[in-house]
């Protein structure tokens, strides 16, 4: 097996030796993700222990990996154990944790040190090219530099916090120069300038959130030393919507460096980020997994849930039969009368907004078979083309696997490009549920599509 120092750099070679089907399979699978995501922004973010863990060398190859395929990197280090050591070693009692501490004279010029080193290990790292590995043929230009203007943390509860400083602005036109003409990676350390010359201590989390809310960027990605969000049997959470995240926040349970990544995580979704992962660095290739594959290792933060998506009530069933009538009328869904919307109201949710329901899904599971249908997803001709109904779609995913659900599928006559192009495949009527079977209308013909979630 390969370990995190030493990866197997020939696993690719074996596998398409020893099953091309499988391979090629993979591949494929893989390239939607590299058409998605080829000239995004991703904003990865990693503390000083990675560093001291031995794990820079591994994370620089595939991060030269995404750089190949066209995605613009930003990098944002930390340095907290290498700032803490070298006050250990230059005598002082003072050590560092995790939020707002002051920043002392001796502790900043700790901190720029600590800095230096890192950065020179990370470009050093991004200048290998052996052969017969990942970073053969790689020319990739790391660019660092002021990008950063800080501003002082200030007196806070009658505490000074001397050279502890905020981020008071990021040059991100500087920033999306390099990384767009200049296709190079941008590297910042925790440190930040003011116009009068004078540098700060800066909180790697909170640059790291500035900077991606700045860039407005695709991904931001934290690698940690846990392994994210856990559910109550003890797997990762793949997926939280913020206001999940949040609310498992004020509750106060989890784990202290969780809780931490996760605050600024749900941050930088709320600011606009599209997406904010929680990655374990000690798995092997742990962030081309979440990238690349549908599940990901380790926890995804989105706004999944607008404030207007909510579960449907009885007092609904009229707006829902209103959206629902017109593509009954045209042939586009199965007429349901009153009495079935209202049997089914709880497998409904709607979208609202100011009082007006303008969209609507149903989620009908089968237990044994661990399928559900979505049904009815619909949004109002007026609202559409704004990402409704992908909202829709990913919360009825995330319903259906928090019941256990393996695959979602859908019955449609009219919209199959829609549902191809987020990831369903075509099926037949074998592959429904054994009930669903029974009652598959024949007249209508409608296509099935299946979806793993």
């Amino acid at each position: 097996m390969p370990t995190d120092q030493e990866p197997d750099t020939y696993s690719a070679l074996e596998a398409a030796e020893s099953s091309p089907a499988q391979f090629v399979r993979w591949f494929r699978e893989v390239a939607p993700y590299v058409h998605a995501f080829r000239g995004k922004t991703f904003v990865v973010a990693f503390g000083g222990e990675l560093v001291r863990d031995g794990a820079l060398s591994v994370l620089v190859q595939d991060l030269s990996l995404l750089s190949a395929l066209g995605i613009r990197l930003v990098l944002v280090h930390g340095s907290l154990p290498q700032v803490n050591e070298q006050l250990r070693l230059k005598g002082y009692d003072l050590q560092f944790s995790r939020g707002l501490e002051p920043t002392g004279a001796a502790a900043l010029e700790c901190a720029k040190e600590a800095s230096g080193e890192i950065r020179l290990d990370i470009e050093a790292a991004f200048s290998q090219g052996l052969p017969n590995t990942p970073m053969s043929g790689s020319h990739i230009r790391v660019v660092s530099g002021n990008f950063v203007t800080a501003r002082p943390a200030g007196v806070i509860d009658g505490v000074d916090y001397l050279h502890t400083g905020l981020v008071r602005k990021i040059d991100t036109e500087s920033i999306k120069f390099a990384i767009e003409r200049g296709s190079a990676v941008v590297l910042l350390s925790p440190l930040g300038f003011s116009p009068t010359g004078d540098a700060f201590n800066l909180a790697m989390a909170d640059l790291a959130t500035s900077v991606a809310v700045s860039l407005r960027a695709e991904k931001l990605i934290f690698l940690t030393d846990s392994p994210g969000v856990l559910d109550e049997d003890g797997s990762v959470d793949t997926e939280l919507a913020r206001a999940d995240a949040d609310a498992l926040l004020d509750r106060g349970e989890l784990e202290e460096e969780t809780a931490f990544y996760l605050k600024h995580a749900s941050l930088a979704v709320k600011r606009g980020v599209a997406r904010a992962h929680l990655v374990p660095y000690g798995q092997d290739g742990s962030v081309l997994l979440e990238i690349f594959t549908h599940d990901g290792v380790g926890t995804m933060v989105v706004e999944d849930t607008l404030d207007d998506l909510r579960p449907a009530t009885i007092d609904d069933v009229g707006a829902i039969l209103s959206l629902i009538e017109p593509l009954e009328a045209d042939g586009t869904l199965v007429p349901r009368p009153r009495s079935v919307i209202e049997r089914d109201v709880e497998c409904f949710t709607v979208l609202e907004h100011d009082g007006v329901i303008y969209g609507c899904a149903a989620l009908y599971p089968y237990k044994d078979e661990l399928m559900a249908e979505m049904a009815c997803l619909i949004v109002n001709p007026e609202w559409q083309g704004t990402g409704e109904g992908e909202i829709l779609l990913r919360h009825m995913e995330s319903r259906a696997r928090a019941v256990g659900m393996k695959r979602i599928f859908v019955l449609t006559t009219r919209t199959s490009h829609w549902f191809i192009k987020r990831g369903f495949v075509q099926g037949g009527i074998s592959d429904l549920p054994h009930a669903k079977q029974q009652h598959y209308n024949r007249s209508r013909n409608s296509m099935i599509f299946i979806k793993k979630i």
